[in-house]
């Protein structure tokens, strides 16, 4: 595991400039998603890009630094999504907020472990993973405060921890057939709702 810093390059200027660099971070998905990321080659990006070499390596100068830009687009996608489910949280019911909490994660996670294994690759991973975590954590916190305005820090914290650790268990229940998957969402819905619903009743 490498933990020397990433190296940066050149942000675009112009609007040629970001469709530039989005083509090549949608080739960047592309195949590290075909080949992995070992595999793949800056060669290969830049020709999946249409982008000269010179230009590709003039926006990100390592491969690791592609793999960053895909991790942090991931980061604000999923902090951004919190966002909007902060500023609804407060008209939601426990069983409106639940059903929403799953379906966040359902949403992210035809791209979560695509995510983790970016953070692998990108450098200091131990030290990403954690930065990552807490800042989910924090974003399901600000959901919770919009509910149950009156649950201590301390509680909210614990019960933000605990979502984030039954969300992971979501990403397990695409493994199984859609009549089990089915099955498990409701039952998870109901577990999240019932939780919620308890704590709405002991912030009151």
């Amino acid at each position: 595991m490498s933990t020397k810093p990433i190296a940066k390059g050149q942000e675009p200027k112009r609007a040629k400039g970001h469709l530039r660099v989005a083509a090549i971070l949608e080739a960047g998905v592309e195949l590290f998603t075909e080949k992995g990321f070992d595999a793949t080659t800056m060669t290969e990006i830049a020709a999946r890009s249409g982008t000269a070499i010179a230009s590709l390596y003039r926006f990100f100068p390592t491969k690791e630094s592609v793999a960053e830009a895909l991790l942090m687009n991931y980061v604000e996608h999923a902090l951004t999504s919190l966002d909007e489910l902060a500023s609804q949280a407060s008209t939601l019911t426990p069983a409106g907020l639940a059903e929403a909490f799953i379906d966040f994660s359902l949403a992210l996670q035809s791209q979560r472990q695509f995510a983790i294994n970016l953070v692998d690759v990108a450098g200091a991973s131990e030290s990403r993973r954690q930065q990552f975590r807490k800042a989910m954590q924090e974003g399901i916190e600000a959901v919770l405060r919009e509910v149950m305005p009156a649950l201590a820090p301390a509680k909210s914290k614990a019960v933000a921890a605990t979502l984030l650790n039954v969300f992971k268990g979501v990403g397990r229940i695409s493994e199984e057939t859609p009549a089990t998957q089915r099955v498990l969402l409701a039952e998870t819905k109901d577990m999240v709702r019932l939780y919620l619903s308890a704590l709405v009743g002991t912030a009151e």
